[in-house]
């Protein structure tokens, strides 16, 4: 007589994080839920209803929370499946945090980065890493080697602590549109203090002054939009830097551009350095938390100190001067991705930390 197997039921993994819009985070926990096994669902603590309908039109579970009280009605109706709980950021490890120790549920952190400028965010960062010292975060996954130091700076047990940076699915190399007369460097990413795009125009309206063929373009939007546009005008580069806006889609935009410069004051290991490498993009980036873990200057990319914008100058310079070097950066870049930051592999390292941690939790 056959012995009859017990069907294996998917572990339930619940995602919680607050949300402006479609960023990095975002693209992450997205390809995350796809790619990793499990049973997934995205509590949105807050988030405008496209950001919600974009992952539903993929076929992730996801739906807004409204406050505390919301989410620990929706836990306690889902406590009989044994969830596990995975956070994003601030208010989803927060919200997170209570609920998993109300009702004993196991609580890993996804630590994308931290952005301390104002004392509001300093003292989430205080909290964050607090928090992640109690018994009721059993781990926190940081998406760089940095991330994880200021962790164990803060005491954080390092049994706790698993490095996972972000990776991408595949997808085919795009080839850059040929014989074009001109030269393209652009920003992607929201136009806010800590993604620096004031940094990115000090270093470009001088070169674009000194290069006749150099044009840039910023993707995003955000707070400083007004004040970059009227820097631009001042310089008398309407034509030559153009804000387009934030974008849905990339693919266009990495076939017309030469250089992704990431001028960054703070960073995890930035979707968009994954993805400039995968479309074969040069990448040219201050060397700021994760990522010197990924590019090795003049290797698979250039670099420079964090917030010296001569020395990004420079580095853009170079790719402009040097067409064999950029072939050379854009062929290793592409290797990179492919052989560190492959969705798929890194996937199931997620898979098996969930695995350990439910097991843990329920022994």
């Amino acid at each position: 007589m056959n012995a009859v197997s017990t069907p294996i039921v998917a572990l339930p993994i619940i995602h919680l994080l607050s949300s402006g819009g479609f960023y990095g985070a975002e693209r992450m926990l997205l390809d995350h839920c796809l790619a990793t096994p499990g049973q997934h669902q995205v509590l949105f603590l807050d988030a405008p209803p496209e950001l919600i309908a974009r992952f539903r039109e993929a076929g992730v579970d996801a739906r807004g929370c409204a406050g505390l009280g919301e989410l620990l009605r929706h836990l306690r109706r889902r406590r009989g499946d044994k969830p596990l709980l995975n956070t994003h950021n601030f208010k989803g490890l927060l919200f997170g945090w209570v609920g998993a120790t109300l009702l004993r549920l196991p609580l890993v952190i996804t630590q994308h980065g931290f952005t301390p400028r104002s004392r509001k965010q300093k003292f989430y960062t205080w909290l964050s890493l607090q928090l992640c010292r109690t018994a009721s975060v059993k781990r926190v996954v940081c998406v760089a080697e940095s991330i994880a130091t200021l962790h164990l700076k803060a005491n954080v047990r390092a049994e706790k602590l698993q490095v996972i940076p972000n990776g991408l699915p595949a997808a085919p190399a795009m080839q850059p549109v040929a014989d074009r007369q001109r030269w393209l460097a652009g920003y992607v990413g929201r136009l806010s203090s800590e993604k620096g795009p004031d940094l990115f125009l000090d270093a470009l309206i001088a070169l674009c002054h000194q290069h006749p063929q150099l044009d840039a373009v910023m993707l995003g939007d955000g707070p400083e939009r007004e004040a970059l546009q009227a820097r631009i005008d001042a310089a008398g580069l309407q034509q030559r830097i153009r804000l387009p806006g934030y974008q849905t889609a990339m693919q266009g935009w990495w076939q017309q551009l030469d250089a992704l410069v990431i001028s960054s004051r703070t960073e995890g290991t930035p979707m968009i350095l994954l993805e400039a490498m995968q479309a074969g993009v040069p990448v040219v980036a201050f060397a700021v938390g994760g990522i010197p873990d990924v590019l090795q200057d003049r290797h698979n990319g250039l670099l420079a100190a964090p917030t010296d914008t001569a020395a990004l100058a420079r580095q853009l310079d170079t790719l402009l001067a040097e067409p064999k070097l950029a072939a050379q950066l854009r062929d290793n870049a592409r290797r990179t991705q492919q052989e560190r930051y492959d969705l798929k592999a890194l996937a199931e390292r997620w898979s098996q930390l969930y695995i350990h941690t439910a097991r843990e939790t329920r022994a």
